[in-house]
């Protein structure tokens, strides 16, 4: 899987990479049908300390996107909660196409 990374008010950060496709790489041998990812960081400002550090991931697939959106305090937090929302969606997905 090919992935892309874009960085919004944020500095690039190759540890931050590498963690995000060591989890989006144990996603795709789950489920082989993803071509390719576009992961998004970026700051918000908020006066509640427990948010602001958005991480946003588009999966494609032959024929749909699955995307999902998580702003936590760390970006390895959000990371996370994002990969599991993928894990959801991409499980309903199969369960659909099994069922057809």
């Amino acid at each position: 899987m090919k992935i892309n990374f874009e960085y919004h008010e944020v500095a690039a950060s190759q540890r931050l990479e590498g963690f995000v496709a060591e989890r989006l790489n144990k996603i795709e041998t789950k489920y082989d049908s993803i071509i390719s990812g576009d992961v998004y960081f970026k700051k918000e400002n908020s006066s509640n300390p427990e948010i602001g550090k958005i991480c946003s991931v588009r999966l494609s697939m032959p024929g749909t996107t699955i995307f999902a959106e998580s702003s936590t305090a760390s970006f390895e937090a959000s990371v996370a909660k994002v990969t599991t929302e993928l894990r959801s969606q991409l499980q309903k997905r199969k369960e659909k196409l099994k069922a057809h």
